[in-house]
């Protein structure tokens, strides 16, 4: 039984990971620098300790909290992490073309 839930959890968050913004961001991060083991250990590192917030917290906030207001939160959480990364990729893109025209 436990080696059925482990393979389980396992094929179900590789799956999941898979295309995921996480594994994109580790694209962009590992291309842009020529350190790729170190991204590779920081995201490795990151992933361990979200999951393991998330086994921990998990039953615990769900008895807490609504469904529906997790889902409400979290979807504003990226929505603003999105519109942040976008404006500092459209200022930043602003600051090459100022750049680039010189």
């Amino acid at each position: 039984m436990l080696l059925t839930l482990l393979v389980s959890t396992f094929v179900t968050v590789f799956l999941a990971e898979m295309g995921d913004k996480t594994q994109l961001t580790t694209i962009t991060l590992s291309s842009s620098t020529n350190k790729p083991l170190a991204v590779f250990i920081g995201s490795s590192i990151a992933l361990v300790l979200a999951t393991l917030l998330g086994v921990l917290a998990g039953g615990s906030i769900a008895n807490l909290i609504p469904a529906f207001f997790l889902k409400l939160l979290s979807g504003i959480v990226f929505l603003l992490i999105g519109t942040n990364l976008l404006t500092q990729s459209l200022l930043s893109q602003g600051k090459n073309d100022i750049i680039n025209d010189s």
